[in-house]
């Protein structure tokens, strides 16, 4: 993998799309950065994910909206560079009017993403886990659909609606929300915040496109395995910020061993070793490339 990824965004959205139709249950972590998705597929994982909470984490900022869409298209391109797995971003609400949804859509498809999510919460928004969230108008969101809908030009490119209704307006709000994205032209929904077992299992019987169960860490919802997801007919299993949190539990850690120990000798066995990351930036293929173009000469006779 050189440089670049050896496949194509059409190829990677073809991929999710048929991935998504064999009914089976897509695990679908989040990375932290780009080599972290490189990581996620030598894993063997099927699919990656940008999370806005990451990215803004990332930046020192919380998940309120505060990041922009060229932030955003920037580190999925930097990511999607780097994998051949489709990935798919979270948009937050497509950052302001249907307009802006639709500039959106083309910049994640100019930066090589499968697909993205749009939320139906007011803008700015809030991380969908925490309270006082606000949802805007059915028909507003709807408008943002359909302007993402529009803006679209690679009909494999993914369009999924997020709706955090289930904490505003209840559950059957909820839903018929859902229901309604998915008659303006979403290809599948993200239910956020879930309140329990019974609920994943409503939404399921309700909405007949694929659904995302969203498995974030300390949130309103329980943290469901993957065989129970499968029984209940869900098609993505998301883990959106799992990879951030145990990386910043551990540099936490390493840096309190650190300061007390004044070394860090002992934190030697945690570490991935200086081999398995240059295995993993496959080093060994770059500097084979670098002798083969200094090394090269033409041949006698030309």
């Amino acid at each position: 993998m050189l440089l670049h990824t050896r496949t194509t965004p059409a190829e990677r959205r073809r991929a999710l799309r048929e991935r998504l139709a064999t009914g089976r249950l897509l695990p679908m972590p989040g990375a932290l950065n780009p080599l972290s998705a490189r990581l996620i597929q030598d894993i063997g994982f099927e699919a990656v994910y940008l999370s806005g909470a990451v990215l803004a984490a990332g930046l020192g900022l919380p998940d309120i909206g505060l990041t922009t869409s060229t932030e955003v298209a920037a580190r999925a391109q930097q990511t999607a560079r780097v994998t051949d797995l489709p990935v798919l971003v979270d948009a937050d609400t497509g950052f302001g009017e249907p307009m802006n949804a639709a500039r959106t859509v083309r910049l994640m498809e100019d930066a090589g993403l499968a697909g993205l999510h749009l939320e139906d919460q007011v803008n700015p928004k809030r991380c969908g886990h925490l309270d006082g969230k606000s949802v805007v108008p059915r028909e507003e969101m709807t408008r943002r659909i359909r302007a993402a809908v529009e803006a679209r030009r690679d009909p494999d490119f993914l369009l999924m609606a997020r709706t955090d209704a289930r904490a505003v307006e209840g559950l059957a709000a909820a839903i018929d929300r859902a229901k309604a994205y998915v008659d303006s032209g979403a290809d599948a929904i993200f239910p956020e915040a879930l309140a329990d077992e019974a609920e994943f299992e409503a939404f399921r019987q309700a909405v007949p496109v694929p659904l995302l169960a969203n498995m974030t860490e300390f949130g309103k919802g329980p943290l469901l395995d993957t065989r129970t997801l499968e029984n209940l007919g869900y098609d993505i299993a998301l883990y959106p910020v799992t990879l951030l949190r145990l990386a910043m539990g551990a540099v936490e850690e390493g840096l309190r061993t650190l300061a007390v120990e004044g070394t860090q000798q002992p934190l030697l066995p945690r570490m991935q070793t200086r081999s398995r990351l240059y295995e993993l930036l496959g080093y060994a293929d770059y500097s084979a490339f670098d002798s083969a173009v200094y090394d090269f000469t033409l041949p006698p006779g030309t």
